[in-house]
């Protein structure tokens, strides 16, 4: 006998004919008859009844090395042949149609696509991956399957599997039966799950979720149909033990129009949340976005959905205090009169690319560090931030960039595709401090002024994406489709102002100094005489007294 955990591995024939007694394969036998990467396992793997392969996996000390008394093609066939509980769960159960498993061992990723009974057996090779996708099939008509308990030996297999993240691609789900198998993700390590174009068909109880903790920490859904989510708040709580771990929600393509205020509130640890490309209107986000709904939410995308009003929005969000990335880009967006609101203080991220604004709606988030405002239709932005460290501003119609000055923490600088055909020397100056600008696909003039400009910026280091390819001459016509870089411009004949000034400085001070010099010199000249004067002077009065004297006498 073969200990291994709980059970006992039958006795093992001593040759390689399969025998009533069953059979055990130490790991390094089936490494060497399947080919599989790495064998997660330790120990054996035996096989009860030669007629009916029931894999269980064991952790002995010791086993015998021994010849498979199967094939590899057998053993792997009937792999199949294991719990149905199991088989759901690895996703097995699909349309019999022919598919198998392709594992990619330098990803550790594993593509399944519609397995059956008859190539099942290539699931064995995704046991060494972290990545297990499933695309293709039905569930269906497995609903009245029964799903039993796992059994201790299965339990302690799921455990070590490696697999982190899972995925099902262009299946039928019956909820039902999804509700009666996802609880046995518990004894699992996957922490990620995604649906992809799958349909979710009718409705299920949840009670068999009540109380039960997942290790699932993102969960995403993409171009998926289920039955509306009004009035399900019931279901949602059940699941609350699950989902208020969640961490990741994304729901996106998949038509939804509203979020019930207690869902919301179902998701405590929620710190990201896309709602992408679905059909939530105004009316619909306030209800969403209640009090204790998303109490922890950080990231939250709304892009293109059906939202109209700026100030509807901000009022919508205003008690996610938590909000620090706001994506509202590919909705079309106006301001309502007569309105205003506060954005929550803690937003730092603001996404208002492809609005279609024509000017800059206020008010702004005060603190904002990235703000996008590319591919809308803005002539001038005249705003002062703070804080801001990134600005976007491709692909609008701006004129000149935004005064500089008004943003003394940027370092980033976007504006491609605009209408930008000159950059003052003084604002290149105050460039000069950010760590990348990228201005490509303007229509420059290159006078002396505006290439010699760029070219100065770009010896700065700061213009990286698309120079020098992306930044052409449009004007004057001698220079039309000339890289800027090639336009002859030195600094004396673009900047002479510069060059000159220190020059004239010089001269000037050369010629204050030479004046002092000759003014002291020419003092020096008159000092001799006047110092020799006086002298002169007392002997002569000394000779008058003297010749005086004998007359006043």
């Amino acid at each position: 006998m073969i200990t291994k955990g709980w059970e006992l591995c039958p006795e093992s024939p001593l040759s390689s004919h399969t025998g009533a007694g069953g059979a055990c394969w130490t790991r390094q036998q089936l490494e060497g008859a399947m080919s599989a990467a790495r064998w997660p396992y330790e120990g054996c793997f035996c096989s009860a009844d030669p007629g009916q392969v029931s894999p269980l996996f064991c952790w002995s000390e010791w086993s015998p090395q021994l010849p498979l008394p199967y094939s590899a093609a057998l053993l792997i066939s009937r792999l199949f042949a294991m719990r149905v509980a199991v088989l759901l769960l690895l996703g097995l159960v699909l349309l019999e149609a022919e598919g198998r498993c392709f594992f990619n061992r330098t990803q550790e990723y594993c593509l399944c696509y519609r397995l059956s009974q008859n190539n099942a057996g290539s699931i064995i090779q995704c046991l060494a991956a972290s990545v297990v996708e499933f695309q293709g099939g039905e569930l269906e008509k497995y609903v009245d399957f029964p799903v039993r308990d796992l059994d201790p030996s299965t339990i302690d297999m799921l455990g070590t599997l490696e697999i982190k993240k899972i995925i099902f691609g262009d299946l039928l789900v019956p909820e039902v039966l999804l509700a009666r198998v996802l609880r046995f993700f518990s004894y699992t390590r996957v922490q990620e799950m995604a649906f992809e174009s799958c349909s979710f068909l009718g409705r299920s109880s949840w009670r068999e979720m009540a109380g039960q903790n997942l290790p699932i920490l993102s969960l995403h859904f993409h171009n998926v149909t289920s039955a509306p989510l009004t009035g399900r708040e019931q279901d949602f709580s059940e699941l609350g033990s699950w989902l208020g771990t969640l961490q990741e929600l994304s729901v996106t393509s998949s038509h939804v129009t509203s979020l019930p205020c207690g869902i919301g509130r179902v998701f405590r640890a929620l710190r990201s949340l896309d709602m992408a490309q679905n059909s939530l209107g105004d009316g619909s986000l306030m209800p969403a976005f209640c009090e204790g709904a998303f109490p922890q939410l950080q990231v939250l995308s709304l892009q293109e959905n059906n939202l109209t009003s700026y100030h509807g929005v901000c009022r919508s969000v205003q008690l996610l205090h938590e909000l620090q990335h706001l994506d509202l880009s590919q909705n079309k967006l106006v301001a309502s009169p007569s309105s205003s609101c506060q954005w929550p203080a803690s937003l730092r991220i603001f996404n208002l690319s492809n609005t279609g604004l024509d000017e800059l709606l206020t008010p702004l988030p005060p603190a904002l560090e990235v703000l996008d405002l590319s591919s809308n239709h803005l002539r001038a932005v005249d705003i002062s931030l703070r804080s801001l460290k990134a600005l976007l501003l491709s692909r609008n119609l701006l004129l000149a960039a935004p005064p500089i000055r008004d943003y003394p923490a940027l370092r980033s600088l976007h504006l491609d595709d605009n209408l930008i055909a000159e950059w003052p020397w003084d604002e290149v100056k105050l460039m000069e401090n950010l760590q990348e600008v990228s201005a490509a696909g303007n229509p420059y003039n290159c006078t002396c002024a505006g290439a010699g400009a760029l070219q100065a910026l770009a010896a700065t280091g700061c213009l990286r994406q698309g120079w020098p390819q992306h930044y052409a001459c449009h004007s004057p016509p001698r220079y039309q489709g000339t890289l800027v870089r090639d336009v002859p411009a030195s600094v004396l004949q673009c900047n002479r102002a510069a060059v000159l000034a220190p020059v004239c400085t010089a001269l000037g001070l050369l010629c204050v100094a030479g004046a002092g010099w000759l003014v002291m010199a020419r003092r020096r000249r008159v000092a001799g005489p006047r110092a020799a004067q006086p002298q002169g002077l007392h002997g002569q009065e000394l000779g008058e007294k003297a010749g005086r004297s004998p007359m006043c006498s």
